[in-house]
């Protein structure tokens, strides 16, 4: 049981704890708390863009099988706006299961302490305008093989066949120091 003096002292770290609480669910309106401890922050809006955006983490985006089962794969991204966007070839798995149902989910996260994830839930729009594709797939390269080999990715994944994806952060949960 704490005793008086360590609660006294956890009052301030609770009261920043609703404060983070309160300005991220103003930024997402629709996210849900599901746990508040001591230990974890919900990351305000420009926080979140900028740990979606922070070096090559791979997204794991989950699509839904036409049986209903979760399909689930490593994807590259860029943040673009409200958008999340991302390239396919038009026969992968993930192509068929977003050309008939466009919900999709993904999932950033860092794997070391004092670790931090980014939930997104929302929309996909799909599409298969060429230069459009070309000029992401190339900003994708930049981000993930850096900028002596963009060009080369952007040539690879622009051609005729390769889709273009945009999913729209509809629902956003951003958690950062879980383990602090």
């Amino acid at each position: 049981m704490p005793t008086t003096l360590e609660k006294t002292a956890l009052l301030p770290r609770i009261g920043r704890l609703m404060q983070d609480h309160r300005a991220a669910t103003a930024q997402h309106p629709r996210t849900t708390l599901l746990v508040l401890t001591a230990a974890m922050r919900h990351m305000t809006r420009s926080e979140t863009i900028k740990f979606l955006s922070a070096g090559t983490r791979t997204g794991k985006l989950a699509t839904v099988r036409a049986d209903g089962r979760a399909h689930v794969t490593p994807i590259w991204f860029i943040v673009d706006g409200n958008d999340l966007v991302f390239n396919t070839w038009h026969t992968s798995a993930k192509a068929k299961h977003l050309a008939r149902d466009r919900r999709a989910s993904l999932v950033v996260d860092l794997e070391e302490a004092p670790y931090a994830y980014v939930l997104v839930e929302g929309t996909v729009s799909i599409s298969h305008e060429l230069d459009e594709t070309r000029r992401f797939a190339t900003r994708i390269g930049t981000r993930y093989m850096g900028t002596d080999r963009a060009d080369e990715f952007g040539a690879r994944n622009g051609v005729e066949g390769e889709l273009l994806c945009r999913l729209h952060m509809d629902r956003v949960i951003a958690l950062d120091d879980i383990s602090a």
